[in-house]
């Protein structure tokens, strides 16, 4: 009998596409704190990163991250359902992971704005569990996310063929980390060179790499 499988999927850039939102929300926080909004490009590079982060290497100072970040998410709030999209085929491969095994999310958006998120576009109901920036002390690449998400998954983990499916090396770093297998995506913010040095699964978008996953295929192991 084959094994029972654990799917984690990271969310932007891998799920769902919210640059618009996110752009907007990082400007509209800018120009409320007077901090100059970087240009669209220089921000996609950073998206996965946390806000700390991202707002830090656009200039802000530690001290203003606090004003900055809750006008960053009271903006985004308000915009995010309007201007987020499923990535395509992403509805897809969830569908067919869910026969596969058990599902979850690991991202450094908060969970409570990504369940809403999912929500809205009826995908929720796949996931045993969202784990956010706010459920835990050290956000990827470092491994608690995926420590936590597979706490909360009643499976007994040693059983278990474990994946973490993401578009950037953060997510590959912390699936290697924890000890799960990494597969990269090329459909979300990681640039591909970057991805094949770091992974040796590497697929175009969510459902040919949960395809493989049903397959067994390309050597995922």
């Amino acid at each position: 009998m084959a094994a029972q499988k654990i799917i984690l999927f990271d969310l932007d850039g891998t799920l769902i596409d919210s640059t618009e939102a996110i752009f907007e929300s990082f400007c509209a926080a800018c120009e409320l704190n007077n901090l100059a909004c970087p240009d669209l490009s220089a921000l996609k590079s950073s998206i996965g990163h946390t806000l700390e982060d991202m707002f830090l290497r656009f200039g802000a100072k530690n001290g203003e991250l606090e004003a900055l970040i809750g006008a960053y998410r009271e903006h985004y709030h308000k915009i995010c359902l309007e201007k987020t999209r499923m990535l395509p085929n992403a509805t897809k491969s969830l569908e067919l992971a869910a026969c596969l095994g058990k599902l979850g999310v690991v991202t450094t958006k908060t969970a409570r704005y990504s369940r809403e998120i999912l929500e809205y576009f009826g995908v929720l109901r796949f996931f045993e569990t969202v784990v956010g920036i706010e459920d835990v002390e050290f956000p990827k690449p470092h491994k608690e996310p995926i420590l936590k998400a597979l706490e909360r998954i009643d499976l007994k983990v040693s059983s278990c063929d474990i994946f973490m499916l993401g578009d950037t090396i953060l997510d590959i770093k912390a699936a290697q980390s924890a000890q799960i297998i990494p597969i990269a995506l090329k459909s979300g913010y990681g640039k591909e060179e970057d991805l094949r040095k770091m992974c040796k699964n590497v697929f175009e978008d969510t459902l040919e790499a949960v395809v493989a996953i049903r397959n067994n295929s390309h050597n995922l192991y």
